[in-house]
Parts: C-alpha cells; structure tokens; sequence
C-alpha cells in the first residue's frame, strides 16, 4: 500500500501537507549541513540522536500523510457511484 501512496503523492493525487514538506527538505539540509547541534566528533555515535529524531518526526509526518490518503481512498471506496 506503500507504494500506491507513493504513487498518488507523485501524480498529485494525494496533496502533502505543507509542514510535510518543509519538515522533509529540513531534515535533508539537517543531515548534510555541517553543523550540529549534537556533534558527532566531540560525544562518537551520540551524536547521531539529533540526526535521528529530525528523521522520527519526518517519519511521524509521512505515516499521518498515509494515514490521511488511506482515510480518503477508504471513503471514496465507499461512495456509491452514479449511474445514468
């Protein structure tokens, strides 16, 4: 189902959010950006948390955004169609 809400997002089925979005390119520019909150020079794999709870909240976002067009495909399953 993964892949058909994929799918839908990139035919413009299923419109993201906009704090989707921002959260996305942000946890992007937070992972290659040089610098850290948390760095992983001074405290070794520690270091890794900040970098791993900006991904948690992007993935928190991105299962509410499925959450949402799962929502959506559900009810439109469920609208009787016309016919005439």
């Amino acid at each position: 189902m993964w892949w058909r809400f994929f799918k839908a997002v990139r035919t413009r089925e299923h419109h993201v959010a906009p704090t989707t979005w921002v959260a996305a390119i942000a946890a992007v520019v937070y992972t290659v950006a040089p610098i850290d909150l948390i760095p992983e020079i001074v405290l070794g794999p520690l270091g890794l948390t900040d970098d791993i709870g900006v991904w948690g909240i992007l993935a928190v976002l991105v299962a509410r955004e499925h959450r949402r067009w799962q929502a959506g495909v559900r009810a439109t399953a469920t609208v009787p169609r016309l016919q005439g």
